[in-house]
């Protein structure tokens, strides 16, 4: 079994609603178009979270700029490496390289969008990351797209702009489920959301992210409430059978009513 997890940053689920990938998730999925991210609702923080499965004053992380955690929660990139699985990351936000520790990834690629632009980035990523899921060096890979948030912040959430960005994602996730094999996993889901030309409140539009869990282990057409970014750590951690660290706060969605 392989486990892809991709994330849209910035992707709000009533921007994606009316997509074929989410007519499909809704099908063939275990899904949720409620979950909810953390405070603040910004990028690191939240990848933080999802990655550590702990609130932002747990981990520290309160704004985009890395510090050192304090008292250092294990996170699934160190769970996965212990356990012996192959671990690879494609991103084009360069400061995500500190989700993870020096040494526990097989593969890190970043294609700057800052340098490259978010949309030629985001699509060489995707290339990358299909190539290497339909290899067999890689057991679990995190592909991120910063496109759609990049196009929030210049023209504003839900502008044409920004929903031309959220729906081409959602054409490059819909080619991976037709291209990869069905012993692949797939997890799509967002840090945050956004309104106007922002993040990082407590308003609803921010803090509400789609989550879907695509693959044999989780249940066809299962539409699950009150989830969490904290949960897709510990989710992800069990299918591979690594240890759980007691500190984690989420748990395996398929253990949830």
């Amino acid at each position: 079994m392989k486990v892809l997890l991709i994330l849209s940053d910035g992707m709000r689920p009533d921007a994606i609603a009316e997509h074929k990938l989410t007519q499909y998730m809704q099908k063939n999925a275990t899904y949720c178009m409620e979950a909810r991210t953390v405070m603040p609702s910004v990028t690191l923080p939240c990848h933080m979270s999802l990655f550590h499965s702990v609130d932002p004053n747990r981990h520290g992380i309160t704004s985009n700029t890395y510090v050192p955690q304090m008292r250092p929660v294990s996170g699934l990139f160190e769970q996965l490496a212990a356990k012996g699985k192959n671990c690879a990351m494609f991103y084009n936000w360069e400061e995500l390289r500190d989700v993870a520790r020096p040494g526990k990834q097989c593969m890190n690629i970043c294609i700057s969008g800052k340098r490259y632009g978010y949309e030629k980035s985001s699509q060489a990523l995707f290339e990358a990351a299909k190539k290497q899921m339909q290899g067999k060096d890689v057991d679990f890979a995190f592909l991120y797209f910063g496109w759609p948030d990049d196009e929030g912040h210049k023209f504003g959430w839900m502008s044409n702009e920004y929903l031309h960005a959220a729906n081409a994602c959602c054409d490059m996730v819909l080619n991976l489920t037709e291209e990869l094999d069905d012993d692949c996993v797939i997890i799509y889901t967002a840090d945050h959301g956004g309104h106007d030309r922002m993040h990082g409140t407590d308003m609803h539009e921010d803090m509400t992210i789609p989550m879907f869990f695509l693959g044999k282990p989780f249940e066809k057409g299962k539409n699950m409430q009150g989830l969490s970014i904290k949960d897709i750590a510990p989710t992800v951690a069990n299918l591979f059978e690594a240890e759980i660290p007691e500190e984690w706060d989420g748990s395996d969605i398929r253990c949830k009513a």
